[in-house]
């Protein structure tokens, strides 16, 4: 059941989002919808702001939090947002957002993320994937990830068979360290996957400098996480006043600050922050409206928090 606490933060995100979701309406104006950018390997569409699974989603069933996730998805796809992000080895993620699509009858309009995860060899993999079907309560994903480069020639080669029978739309490879970007960045040029997924934010820029021209260069979308640094940033800014060029912008949140920093390098396709909050859902969707950062408001993020 939702607690008290709960309904009022469900009730917060629903005025919130109001704007978002009357704009994602077919009748609604663009000055608030939530930006797309084309998959290259296709030139489909997706929105800009999506959703991570990795902590948020990793609940006890029939707790509170549980409860509160609900409004979470229901906020999130309210607001015009379809790009979901998960994987078998976040805990019980799975088993938690697929009964959640399928209750409010969102696996239609869900744009879901998956992973080959910490497998080795092709049966484990496609036992794996079969699994995550099953959690999910679907009969295919959009996009299928090697994660963390594990086993990346066998699990990536089952992941464009499981393309090519319909299973996968896209394939990718994910990694979670700037220490793993050269790595990831052979990897990439060797296999030219639909999707790279990797860390950036404002204190961590290492895939400015090489993974992200080359993901713009060969026609791969990158899908960001991380955009937070697991909440230190919001611990560097804490007690700071915005800088005073957000208001000009539409940014009303560091977290929103955060999330149109990474949106604003050109070859960023969608960042994927997590929540187990509806009105913090509410105001990552915000940072997909509006303008992006230019350079100088980009440097001036730098410099308040080096």
């Amino acid at each position: 059941m939702l607690t008290r606490r709960s309904l009022l933060a469900a009730a917060a995100a629903s005025a919130a989002i109001g704007p978002l979701a009357r704009a994602a309406e077919p009748s609604g104006g663009n000055m608030s919808a939530i930006e797309t950018r084309a998959i290259p390997s296709t030139g489909e569409k997706i929105p800009v702001i999506g959703m991570g699974t990795s902590g948020s989603f990793e609940v006890r069933p029939g707790s509170p939090e549980e409860a509160a996730l609900r409004e979470v998805v229901r906020t999130f796809f309210a607001g015009g947002g379809t790009v979901i992000d998960t994987a078998p080895t976040y805990s019980n993620a799975e088993d938690i957002l697929g009964p959640i699509l399928a209750e409010q009858d969102l696996r239609g309009k869900a744009w879901l993320a998956t992973k080959l995860s910490g497998v080795q060899g092709r049966e484990r993999g496609l036992e794996q994937f079969n699994g995550s079907l099953k959690s999910l309560k679907t009969n295919k994903v959009e996009l299928l990830q090697v994660h963390n480069l594990g086993d990346t020639a066998t699990q990536l080669k089952l992941a464009r068979e499981l393309k090519a029978e319909g299973e996968v739309r896209y394939v990718g490879l994910t990694h979670y360290l700037e220490s793993a970007h050269d790595r990831l960045l052979e990897a990439m040029r060797e296999t030219k996957p639909d999707f790279i997924q990797i860390n950036y934010s404002v204190g961590v820029r290492g895939a400015e400098e090489r993974l992200l021209p080359a993901a713009k260069d060969m026609g791969v979308a990158v899908i960001i996480n991380r955009a937070f640094e697991d909440g230190k940033l919001f611990a560097r800014t804490k007690g700071k006043d915005l800088p005073g060029w957000a208001a000009e912008i539409g940014v009303t949140s560091w977290a929103q600050a955060f999330l149109k920093f990474a949106l604003s390098q050109p070859a960023v396709t969608v960042v994927i922050p997590a929540t187990g909050k509806p009105e913090r859902q509410a105001d990552n969707l915000k940072a997909g409206t509006g303008p992006m950062l230019d350079e100088a408001q980009r440097k001036s993020l730098i410099e308040m928090l080096g």
